[in-house]
C-alpha cells in the first residue's frame, strides 16, 4: 500500500472554522488576520458571552480562546465546546501567571495552550496542529459509521419473525462482556453476527480478531491462540504474539470451535477462568483482557457426551447461546436477501441486473439451500454475471438448481427441460397449432405473466393479447378477425 493511500489528502484550513474568542479586541484581530492568512475562515467573539453564544447557534472545528476573560472566562468556554462540539480542538491562550489552569484546562478536554507573548509563526504552526487532529478525529468518525452500517444488527437483513427474535436477542446480548455461542449451519452467518455483537459492544474501536479452528493444523493452534517464545520448537524462530494478545481489549472470535483438540481447549478454558495467557515454550503469565465469541456447526452437547469437547469449557463458551435458523427454516427472508446480494453484485461487477422474473423467483424459492446464505450470494452473483439482458430469469440460474437447460438452437434462451419430447407431438401439424402451442406453454412456464412470456419468445406483448384472444374465440365458435380487433384495441390501450 502506498503512502498515499494511507494517509490520504492533505488537510485543506479552508474546510476548518475556526472561532476567536478575545476580549482584547486589537489581539484578537491579529490572531485572525494571521491565520487567515493561511487559509483559515475565521469568526471573532470579543467577549466570553459572545464566544459561548456562537458555539451554542454554530459549529466550529477549531476554538482559540482566552483563558481570562470577564463575566464567562475560557474554562467556561471550554466547557461549552466539551458539551456542545466534542470534536472541536480548543487551545487556551494564557498569560505566565495562568500556566497552571491551563494545563488543568488540558486535563478536562483541551487541545493544548499558547503562552503569551504569541508569534503568528507559533500560532499557525498550533493551530496546523489542531487542524490534523481535527480532521483524524472526522475520519475515525466516518470509519465508525461505516463499520456501524457495514456490522450493524441493520446489516442482517430479515423479514421473518424468527430472525427478528434472534436480533432482539443480540441487541440485549451486545453491551455485555458475557461469552457466546452462535449455532447454525454451515453458510447462515455466524461471522456476521459475531462482528454484529463486537460493533455493537463497547469494545467497537478495538480489534475484532477471527480465527478458523478448523483451518489450523493440531501442531500450531496453541501457537496461534497464545503465541510462543523463540526456540519453543523448531520453527520458532523468533518471539511471536498470539491472537489473544493481539485482540486485547477487544473481541476474539473463535469459529468453528468444536474442532479444537482437546489439549487447547484445556488451556483456553484456563485463559477464560484467569484472563492471562503463557507463551508457548514460556511459563510469563500475561494478562489479557478479551471478549470470547465461539461458533459451530456441530452439536456441542452430543460431543461433550461422546467426549469429544470438554464438559467444562462447553459451560463456559456458551453463558449467553444465539441459534441462527438454516434459511429453508426462514423463507420470509429469502426474496430480501437475494435482492440485496442483487444489489451489491451489480455494483461490484458493474452489470445492469435490474430484478429478478416471477419464473426465476419462484426457482429460488423452490430450492432448498442447504448451503444457506452463503449458497445464495453465490447463485446471485453467477446470475448478475451471466444475465445479459438485465433481467435475471431462469436462463441465468445455474443449472444445478433444475429450472432449465441452455438450448443449443436458440443460444441464449432458455426453454423447459422436457419440452423436447412434447414438442415431437407436434410434428406434421399447422403452423398455427405449433405456435398456439409455444404461447400456451410459454405463459405456463412464466407463471402466466404475459410480458415475460412476450420476452421469452421475442415477439410483442400485444401479439400475445392478440393471439390469446383469437383462442378464445376460436373455441367460442366466433370470429377471428373481429377478436384480432378487439384484443389488438385492448392491448393498445394498456
Amino acid at each position: 500500500m502506498s503512502a498515499e493511500e494511507t494517509d490520504g489528502p492533505p488537510i485543506s484550513p479552508a474546510t476548518l472554522k475556526t472561532l476567536l474568542v478575545d476580549n482584547d479586541k486589537y489581539h484578537a484581530q491579529a490572531m485572525r488576520e494571521s491565520l487567515e492568512r493561511d487559509g483559515y475562515p475565521c469568526t471573532v467573539a470579543t467577549s466570553g458571552p459572545e464566544g459561548a453564544k456562537l458555539l451554542e447557534e454554530q459549529s466550529f472545528d477549531i476554538v482559540v480562546t482566552d483563558l481570562v476573560m470577564d463575566k464567562v472566562d475560557g474554562m467556561k468556554i471550554l466547557d461549552v465546546a466539551r458539551g456542545r462540539q466534542p470534536e472541536a480542538a480548543v487551545i487556551m491562550v494564557t498569560g505566565h501567571g495562568s500556566v497552571p489552569l491551563a494545563v488543568e484546562a488540558m486535563q478536562k478536554g483541551a487541545y493544548t495552550f499558547l503562552e503569551k507573548p504569541i508569534t503568528p509563526q507559533r500560532l499557525r504552526a498550533v493551530a496546523a496542529m489542531a487542524a490534523e487532529a481535527v480532521s483524524l478525529r472526522r475520519e475515525n468518525r466516518e470509519l465508525t459509521q461505516r463499520l456501524d452500517r457495514r456490522y450493524g444488527f441493520e446489516s442482517i437483513l430479515h423479514a421473518s419473525p424468527r430472525m427478528k427474535r434472534l436480533i432482539d436477542l443480540l441487541k440485549r446480548i451486545a453491551p455485555t462482556d458475557v461469552t457466546v455461542l452462535i449455532q447454525g449451519e454451515s453458510g447462515t452467518g455466524k461471522e456476521l453476527v459475531a462482528q454484529a455483537i463486537h460493533q455493537n459492544s463497547p469494545r467497537k474501536r478495538k480489534p475484532f480478531v477471527a480465527v478458523n479452528c478448523a483451518a489450523l493444523p493440531e501442531t500450531l493452534v496453541e501457537s496461534e491462540l497464545f503465541g510462543h517464545v523463540k526456540g519453543a520448537f523448531t520453527d520458532a524462530m523468533k518471539d511471536r504474539q498470539g491472537v489473544f494478545e493481539y485482540a486485547d481489549g477487544g473481541t476474539l472470535f473463535l469459529d468453528e470451535v468444536g474442532d479444537m483438540p482437546l489439549s487447547a481447549q484445556v488451556k483456553l478454558l484456563r485463559v477464560l477462568q484467569e484472563r492471562t495467557i503463557s507463551r508457548v515454550g514460556d511459563n510469563k503469565p500475561i494478562p489479557v483482557d478479551v471478549r470470547v465469541l465461539s461458533a459451530t456447526n456441530r452439536d456441542l452437547a452430543a460431543a461433550v457426551d461422546r467426549g469429544e469437547f470438554r464438559k467444562d469449557l462447553y459451560y463456559r463458551l456458551k453463558v449467553c447461546t444465539a441459534e441462527l435458523p438454516p434459511l429453508r427454516a426462514r423463507p420470509e427472508d429469502l426474496l430480501v436477501l437475494a435482492d440485496a446480494f442483487r444489489t451489491s453484485m451489480a455494483q461490484r461487477h458493474h452489470k445492469k441486473a435490474r430484478g429478478f422474473t416471477s419464473a426465476s423467483l419462484a426457482a429460488l424459492k423452490a430450492h432448498d439451500w442447504p448451503g444457506n446464505v452463503r449458497e445464495l450470494q453465490n447463485v446471485v452473483e453467477s446470475m448478475v454475471v451471466l444475465d445479459l439482458d438485465g433481467v435475471l430469469d431462469l436462463d441465468d440460474l445455474p443449472s444445478e438448481l433444475g429450472g432449465t437447460d441452455w438450448s443449443e438452437d436458440r443460444p441464449g434462451r432458455a426453454v423447459p427441460a422436457d419440452a423436447g419430447g412434447a414438442a415431437t407431438e407436434l410434428i406434421g401439424r399447422t403452423w398455427d397449432d405449433i405456435e398456439r402451442w409455444a404461447i400456451e406453454n410459454t405463459l405456463k412456464f412464466t407463471s402466466g405473466n404475459r410480458e415475460e412470456a412476450a420476452r421469452v419468445l421475442d415477439i410483442g406483448v400485444r401479439t400475445i393479447y392478440r393471439k390469446l384472444e383469437k383462442y378464445a374465440r376460436e373455441g367460442e365458435g366466433g370470429s377471428s378477425e373481429d377478436a384480432d380487433d378487439e384484443a389488438l384495441g385492448r392491448a393498445e390501450s394498456a
